[in-house]
């Protein structure tokens, strides 16, 4: 799948891509998910790094900049890619911890299992925190 492609399945392209359309929609998550299903299924290394290295626009929401970098970050570690050096900006760390899951019970165990990009972003996630079912095809 070509950034051509991305208007015929309604999935972004890019990390840039999936950020500004679903501000747009007022939905990252969806559109994070679908970004996610694009970039498992992509089979060219080339391609792939392409999707990570344009820098999504800085939002409002601390939180989903950590995020968003910590995403490119981690999708890169996993795959052998380069990291985009606009994830390494301070803009895109925070300053407190964030436990997305938000029950108590589970701080310890997401503690230990949260991969690294996200770990030293303070954001303290499962230790699969990307899955989706195309990723495992």
């Amino acid at each position: 799948m070509k950034p051509s492609d991305e208007i015929a399945t309604g999935r972004p392209r890019s990390l840039k891509s999936a950020q500004t359309c679903g501000q747009t929609h007022g939905d990252v998550d969806s559109f994070l998910r679908e970004f996610l299903d694009a970039f498992y299924t992509e089979q060219d290394r080339e391609e792939r790094a392409l999707m990570l290295v344009e820098e999504p626009p800085l939002s409002d929401n601390d939180r989903q900049n950590a995020y968003l970098a910590a995403v490119a970050e981690h999708l890169a570690l996993c795959n052998h890619l380069p990291i985009p050096d606009w994830t390494q900006a301070p803009t895109r760390f925070l300053k407190r911890a964030f436990f997305p899951a938000g029950l108590e019970s589970l701080k310890a165990t997401l503690l230990m299992e949260s991969p690294t990009a996200f770990r030293r972003r303070m954001i303290f996630v499962g230790a699969d925190p990307l899955y989706r079912p195309r990723k495992a095809a």
